[in-house]
């Protein structure tokens, strides 16, 4: 069986040019390194990891539960929300039961959904964005769970409120429907609905969060869900015994206690990605909008996608290529910005 499975592609660095420096902007990390208090609080515990962590992580759930005002049993964490789409596949997998998603999206979909044993249905792309009428039709009485990831990663595009709820109202109880928000910090359309609006009157409806983005802590691993209490309670069987670190607990409840100065570092990404969107199709770019930490530049052409990712290697910037379809650039600083604005400029016009 794992001969046919296709191992999952991390973002990759780049050396940096000739008298130069290089820039990550493959993998949609934070630009800027964890608050002080943060990083204080992680020293602290470090002098503690002789000890195993809490295996519930019930004080990182009840600070999660009090920012959200949701119960505390609603609250299920893992290491990364990546691992929370594994626990929830083998809560529900059966043999021939099946996992929808549109495609393209977050690349461990289909590698989960193998490594579960689930047959994957992957519905195109509406241009960018889901397809959400025929990922109702798609659903059969063979779905078990249904991936919605908004902002859909690595489009950056996310879905609009009547369009879910419309989708959410066709979905069968017997499917779970995962609203995939890793990015959700970073939306500003009033128009895109905050999935735990949804949750709470939706028994199949569960949305997954991270730590990992806005908050700065990619490297520590730590995401929740928040379900309801039936859901919640069958994916927290699924969870390995410590698999929530202590240094990752402790940096999450400091997280959280920093929000606001967290939230502020969220803001100056946004607009910095407003100005390299803006720059980009200026320069005659099809760049979708985005409500993520991301762009997206669309090709449709394997050769020049590859060709542009090596374009900004050699100028010291590291993109994300999927050919054919196109490009994924992480917002960095300004700097790594401005960098990849002159790469992306000399290509259009090389």
């Amino acid at each position: 069986m794992l001969d046919t499975v296709a191992p999952y592609k991390p973002g990759k660095s780049v050396a940096a040019p000739a008298g130069g420096r290089s820039y990550k902007l493959s993998s949609n990390e934070s630009p800027y390194e964890p608050l002080p208090s943060v990083v204080e609080v992680i020293a602290k515990a470090a002098r503690e990891v002789n000890r195993y962590p809490d295996p519930t992580s019930m004080r990182l759930m009840e600070a999660i539960a009090e920012r959200h005002d949701v119960p505390t049993g609603h609250v299920t964490l893992g290491p990364g929300s990546v691992t929370i789409v594994q626990q929830l596949l083998t809560s529900v997998a059966d043999p021939g039961t099946e996992s929808v998603y549109a495609w393209r999206s977050f690349e461990s979909y289909p590698l989960l959904s193998d490594l579960a044993g689930m047959t994957s249905v992957r519905v195109p792309l509406a241009g960018e964005e889901h397809d959400l009428g025929a990922m109702a039709e798609a659903i059969t009485d063979r779905t078990r769970i249904v991936f919605v990831c908004t902002p859909n990663n690595p489009t950056g595009v996310a879905a609009r409120r009547s369009q879910l709820e419309e989708f959410l109202d066709r979905v069968p109880e017997h499917a779970l429907v995962v609203l995939d928000e890793a990015y959700h910090e970073y939306v500003r359309d009033a128009d895109v609905p905050d999935g735990l609006t949804l949750y709470r009157d939706r028994p199949n409806v569960v949305v997954l969060r991270t730590f990992s983005k806005a908050y700065g802590l990619a490297g520590l691993r730590v995401g929740y869900m928040i379900a309801q209490e039936p859901v919640a309670a069958a994916v927290r069987k699924t969870i390995v015994p410590f698999a929530v670190n202590h240094l990752a607990q402790a940096a999450a409840i400091a997280s959280l206690k920093a929000e606001d100065e967290l939230l502020e570092r969220v803001e100056q990404v946004v607009k910095e990605r407003t100005r390299v969107r803006e720059a980009l199709v200026e320069q005659g770019w099809t760049v979708p909008p985005t409500e993520a930490n991301f762009v997206w530049l669309r090709f449709d052409d394997e050769q020049r996608t590859l060709a542009f990712t090596d374009a900004c290697a050699a100028a010291g910037v590291a993109v994300r290529p999927y050919p054919p379809d196109g490009v994924r650039v992480s917002i960095g600083t300004p700097e790594a910005n401005d960098v990849l604005l002159r790469a992306a400029d000399a290509f259009r016009n090389g």
